[in-house]
Order: C-alpha cells, then structure tokens, then sequence
C-alpha cells in the first residue's frame, strides 16, 4: 500500500474515533441522562415526554446534542441551626435532614438547570418555611413531647407538594435535635420546672383526698363491725347468764339446802380470803345460820361424847 493511501486509511480511522468519541457515551448504573439538542430536550415521540436515558452505552449527535447527567440516588439534605419561634416566641434551635431523589429529570433541569446545589437550596427554604408554620401554631410542650411526629408528617406532605415543581420527590424528613439558645433555657426551664411542680401538687392533692375518704370509709366500718360486736357480745352473755340461771335454777330444786349451802360457802370464802376484813354483824345474823348450826353440832357431839 503507498503512502498517500496509509495517510487517508489514518485520517478515516482517526476521524471514525473522533466522531464515536463525541457520538458515544456511557450512562452509568447510578445515573440517568437527558439529551438537549440545540437547547431543547429531546422527546420522546412515543410518550411525548422527555427522554430519559437509562444505563447502558449510548449515542447523540456530535456538536449538536449535549447530555446532562442525573444521580438517580436518594439524596440526603442537613438543615442545621435553624432558630425555629413556637406560638410562645420562644426559639429552638433545631436540627433535620430530609431524604429526596429526582424523579422527574426534565423538570428539574429546566428549574435548576441541573444543578444540585440550587436545588438543596430551593427545597431547604422551603422545609424551614414549613417548619416555621408549624412550629409557629404550637407550643414548646407541644412540639418537643406531644405533636413532633404530627408536624414531621405535616411538613413531609407540603414538603412534596412543593418539590413537585423543581421535579423532585421528598422521601422523608425527620428532627434530629431540638435545643434550647442558652439565653432562653434557663427561663424555660424554670417554667417547665413550675409546671411540673404544679402537676405534682395536683396529683398529691388527689391522693390525699382519697386517702382521706378510704380513712373515713375504714373508721365508719370499725365504727359498724365494733357496734356489730358488742351486740352479738351482749346477746351471748345474755343466752350465757340465762343458761346459767336455768342450771342454778335446776341445781336449786333437786336439793335447795345443799345449793344454799354451797352459796353460803361462797359467800364465806369471798368475805374472808383477807386477813384484814372486818364485819360488824348480830350474832344471829342469817349470815352466820351455818357457823351456829356448826357450833351446835360440835357442842352436840361433844356432850355426847362425854
């Protein structure tokens, strides 16, 4: 082969590569890409929409046609420091991160221009406007304890609604840190402190008042079981001393003197079991009936026995 036809064979091979350099492209696994042609994005004409390019090895027009490229990857966006006011102008200073990716590429290059930043920019004011709204309507209490969940899904929603027009999609959002500026967290401590203390004083005032009323209830049924008592205590010494007289009053009749008898040893054994008793009786008092009838028969036997 002579030299001019090496020298065309060469400009065709080197032409042939320059054109597939510029014709050719790689779309990776973790992007998406959009043709622009002459400054306008390429439709598809079967959906009539954008035509988004998935991964793979493609070719545009060289000089004409230019690619931008897309990640397709979810997204993460750190909002830091915000000074969030509540209903009670109190500041926070708070801490999130949303989660979004593009989902639609032809809007969002026509909004940002492909640009990333300006996008976290544009979605970042707007979660911050939204989480004032929020946290504007409710109180400290509210948003740190009670209602945090309720405003994160309330800021996801208007979140979405918003990113809708840069062509994205809000996967999620979430608080991570809500602090107190140090020039107000002492006060609002004291003021959660005295609100604390007030709670606690209701509650111990409830359970002294039911203390007091199971204290009362406990007296009135020792009061009732005590009556009960001593009612059934006197209806058995009743039927007890009426037994008794019943068994006296058998004894009594199946042999009256001996029954007199063992009363009056009773009564004998009661006077005199101490030493220092003294009585003043008659000599022919009843009382003394059995030491007489003694006497007499010990002066009857004696005499006898003499």
């Amino acid at each position: 082969m002579s030299s001019k036809a090496k020298t065309i064979s060469l400009v065709v091979f080197l032409t042939a590569l320059l054109l597939a350099g510029l014709s050719l492209f790689i779309v990776e696994e973790t992007e998406r890409a959009i043709v622009v042609r002459l400054g306008t994005i390429v439709i598809d004409p079967d959906t009539k929409q954008a035509e988004v390019l998935q991964p793979g090895l493609r070719a545009k027009w060289p000089l004409i046609d230019s690619v931008r490229f897309f990640d397709n990857r979810i997204q993460t966006l750190d909002i830091s420091s915000s000074r969030i006011p509540t209903q009670e102008k109190k500041e926070l200073i708070v801490d999130l991160f949303s989660k979004w990716r593009i989902n639609d590429f032809a809007k969002f290059y026509n909004t940002t221009r492909g640009n990333k930043k300006q996008a976290e920019q544009l979605l970042q004011e707007k979660i911050v406007d939204g989480l004032r709204g929020e946290f504007g309507r409710r109180r400290l209490n509210d948003v740190v304890a009670q209602d945090r969940g309720k405003v994160m899904d309330k800021i996801r929603f208007d979140a979405n609604n918003t990113a809708k027009t840069l062509g994205v999609e809000v996967v999620d959002a979430r608080i991570v840190r809500i602090d107190l500026p140090k020039e107000v967290s002492e006060s609002v401590f004291n003021l959660m402190r005295t609100e604390r203390q007030r709670v606690a004083a209701e509650h111990r005032a409830q359970g002294q008042s039911k203390a007091e009323a199971i204290r009362a209830d406990a007296d009135a049924k020792v009061i009732v079981i005590g009556a009960q008592a001593e009612r059934q205590a006197n209806q058995m010494r009743g039927e007890g001393d009426a037994n008794a007289s019943k068994i006296y009053a058998d004894v009594y009749g199946r042999d009256p003197e001996f029954y007199t008898f063992y009363r009056s040893l009773e009564a004998y054994r009661e006077t005199f079991k101490s030493n220092n008793d003294m009585l003043v009786l008659k000599p022919d008092d009843a009382f003394f009936k059995y030491f007489r009838r003694s006497s007499v028969q010990d002066s009857a036997t004696g005499s006898t026995k003499s």
